[in-house]
């Protein structure tokens, strides 16, 4: 056979339709459509804040599918092809310059997305997310509304949870500062509060919980831990008033509970997953020391010194 041009170039369509029908066209004709246990359609307000999300190319940073080597990011549930068979576009994305969405429904209340699209640092100061505030409300409120959604049936059982505590949460808070302090100390788990922080206040260990507050904590909670971060015109139950908890018997251990799994309901998220173990009880004491003006730290009751202790 003479290699002639017209022989090249049907060698070289052939080529391409067989790789367009393996790659491309195979799968899609024997894709499993078979709904997962957490399918669910989405609401007519759920779709019209995809829309936005596909918009605003927020795919671009956040992608939506969690796979068996991501444990890495805190994955509670491998993605299924069957929990997206409604999806067009896809929009699973490959970019994580922000975090996974997959399962993101439920994480955090309402108010704590509004101002965090109102503008990212509100609510984590050390983002680098674009502030969408130009949205306006009504497409931040449908466009949380379809973030509130990520995870289909359990989002939904996230946020049930959610919508409970944060009537609990109000209660508490418009019951005054003493019963929202009260209240606050009572959903911890009792050996927790008769912890002290294990470790001495010193003055390296009080910059590194500075920076760690300034880097996590200041948007919503305030310089002065006074809760009139600039995120606070957003957020109901307003961020806590740190100084509401002088001489109520705060101890180390409670603020690390609280630090490390937030209060559901509340915009308080949990840090679990962003801070290790000496980081969350440095904070901690930096709040005790300064807002509460009260630490127990490396007071009875306490075990064998850390190895790395002066």
């Amino acid at each position: 056979m003479r290699m002639t041009p017209t022989v090249i170039i049907v060698g070289i369509l052939a080529l391409l339709a067989a790789i367009t029908l393996t790659v491309v066209y195979w799968p899609y004709a024997t894709r499993d459509i078979t709904p997962s246990e957490i399918f669910r359609e989405r609401s007519s307000i759920e779709n019209t804040g995809r829309k936005i999300y596909l918009q605003n190319g927020c795919v671009y940073c956040h992608s939506q599918s969690i796979r068996s080597i991501d444990w890495g990011h805190g994955a509670e549930r491998i993605a299924q092809s069957g929990d997206y068979i409604a999806d067009e576009p896809i929009a699973l994305g490959s970019q994580r310059t922000g975090v996974d969405l997959s399962q993101e429904g439920g994480e955090h209340p309402d108010d704590w997305h509004i101002a965090h699209f109102i503008n990212p640092r509100y609510t984590r100061p050390s983002s680098i997310m674009p502030p969408f505030q130009w949205l306006a409300m009504e497409r931040i409120e449908t466009l949380t509304r379809y973030i509130q959604g990520l995870g289909l049936k359990d989002a939904d059982r996230r946020m049930e949870r959610q919508i409970y505590w944060k009537q609990e949460a109000i209660k508490a808070y418009e019951a005054g500062p003493e019963q929202n302090a009260k209240w606050l100390s009572e959903i911890v788990p009792e050996g927790w509060r008769n912890i002290p922080n294990p470790y001495p206040t010193t003055d390296a260990s009080l910059h590194r919980g500075q920076k760690i507050y300034q880097n996590f904590c200041i948007g919503c909670h305030g310089p002065i831990g006074d809760g009139m971060g600039p995120a606070q015109p957003w957020i109901y139950p307003p961020p806590l008033n740190f100084t509401i908890l002088k001489d109520r018997g705060i101890s180390g251990g409670i603020l690390y509970y609280q630090i490390m799994n937030g209060i559901t309901g509340s915009a308080m998220p949990y840090f679990k997953r962003d801070l290790e173990s000496q980081k969350i009880w440095e904070v901690g004491d930096y709040v005790a020391v300064y807002f509460i003006n009260q630490s127990d730290a490396n007071t009875e009751p306490r075990g064998i010194d850390a190895a790395w202790e002066p």
